[in-house]
């Protein structure tokens, strides 16, 4: 494998830090103020029907497969966070930038895929507000729905077949959240990361 130029290096720092942060402002431009009505921190109406995905160059052939089931199949908005190449990059960088987009309301669920899963999870779960699970059949992504009200799926694109990851994405968007006595403890699971 190749170590790529300093040009590159840059490019791709660039295009990570723009869909972390949204593109870059020019220089000697004032940032808007946010309206008065509304506070900073006042939560986005979350689009019903929007997923963000993202992946590290081990999960770029299955994301492919994926966009496409979910917005012919599925009728879902897809914003795609990245990788969109098979160079080397670093999974947690896409994962965050999933879980940014869901956390903030701008997509309903969030969807990240690496070589075996793991990675992307831990990246993910970093971000306040995600409940991101891994999941390896149906009965899990279902576990995860139902009890869990899971809003990041994780998959290892060296692990799932892209059959059985399209039928586990699916369910994933489908299934409801149980509610009831999962309720309770999906809150006690929230309530860590203010502990």
């Amino acid at each position: 494998m190749s170590t790529p130029d300093e040009a590159t290096v840059r490019r791709l720092v660039r295009e990570a830090v723009e869909r972390a942060l949204g593109p870059a402002k020019p220089a000697g431009t004032a940032s808007a103020a946010a309206p008065a009505s509304k506070p900073a921190s006042a939560p986005q109406v979350v689009s019903p029907k929007r997923v963000a995905i993202g992946c590290d160059h081990g999960g770029l052939e299955l994301k492919e497969v994926l966009k496409r089931a979910i917005a012919e199949d599925l009728g879902w908005e897809v914003h795609d966070c990245g990788t969109h190449s098979t160079e080397a990059v670093d999974y947690p960088d896409f994962a965050a930038a999933v879980g940014r987009e869901v956390a903030s309301g701008r997509a309903a669920r969030g969807i990240v895929i690496d070589s075996a899963g793991i990675g992307s999870t831990m990246a993910a779960n970093k971000v306040q507000g995600v409940r991101c699970a891994l999941c390896h059949d149906d009965a899990t992504v279902l576990n995860s729905r139902e009890h869990n009200d899971a809003n990041v799926l994780a998959l290892g694109a060296r692990i799932v077949h892209r059959g059985a990851a399209t039928k586990m994405v699916r369910l994933f968007l489908q299934t409801p959240f149980a509610g009831g006595r999962h309720e309770r403890r999906v809150k006690k699971i929230m309530a860590l990361e203010r502990s």
